[in-house]
């Protein structure tokens, strides 16, 4: 036996952001899946657009660099799997159109009531979309104070503490003894190990 609800949204006439949640790995086909309901519905009216025309539905991501047997490659890492964020102007046809998409579990919000994102968050969140031109950053396995070994260069086998990571270019700072002194050696991260 199956119960209906009548499901009434407070309506917002105005284009606000949402947070969708979704199944994890299948943002970018259910991003697609979502754009093509809304098309061929014909209410691209009720849902954000950018300078191009493009429906506003993110994915959050951000760039970083990998080292994999020495070959440094860029990859796209999404900063919220699980999770799309969609502009729309929310009413009972919007809301049932982006629930009954394939793969959309549901919008985030108490009570059954889609709570609209912070102006700000929103904001912070397209900066780091719209930062597409800043350098990659470097994914780096350590933390500053973990004790390392250096496996190459001059200071081969000495050990010492992390002291600084500079995720842009890749480089850490370690605090090895010389002398009975610690002495800060810029290295190549890829250059220690943890021993």
């Amino acid at each position: 036996m199956t119960t209906t609800t009548d499901h009434t949204l407070p309506a917002s006439p105005e284009l606000k952001w949402y947070v969708l949640k979704v199944q994890t790995n299948r943002e970018k086909s259910i991003r697609e899946a979502l754009q093509r309901r809304i098309n061929r519905d014909g209410m691209q009216e009720s849902f954000g657009k950018d300078e191009k025309g493009e429906l506003k539905i993110v994915i959050a991501t951000e760039k970083i660099v990998e080292t994999k047997s020495g070959k440094r490659k860029v990859v796209e890492r999404k900063l919220y799997p699980g999770y799309l964020f969609i502009q729309m102007i929310l009413n009972d046809e919007t809301w049932y159109l982006v629930r009954d998409t394939s793969g959309v579990g549901d919008f985030t919000g108490a009570g059954g009531v889609p709570t609209p994102m912070e102006e700000e968050e929103i904001n912070r969140l397209i900066q780091q979309e719209e930062a597409v031109n800043e350098p990659a950053k470097i994914k780096i396995p350590l933390s500053r104070g973990d004790v390392v070994k250096i496996k190459e260069g001059t200071f081969e086998n000495f050990e010492g503490s992390v002291d600084a990571i500079d995720e842009t270019s890749g480089k850490i700072s370690v605090l090895i003894e010389i002398f009975g002194r610690s002495t800060p050696v810029e290295l190549e991260y890829w250059q220690v190990e943890k021993p």
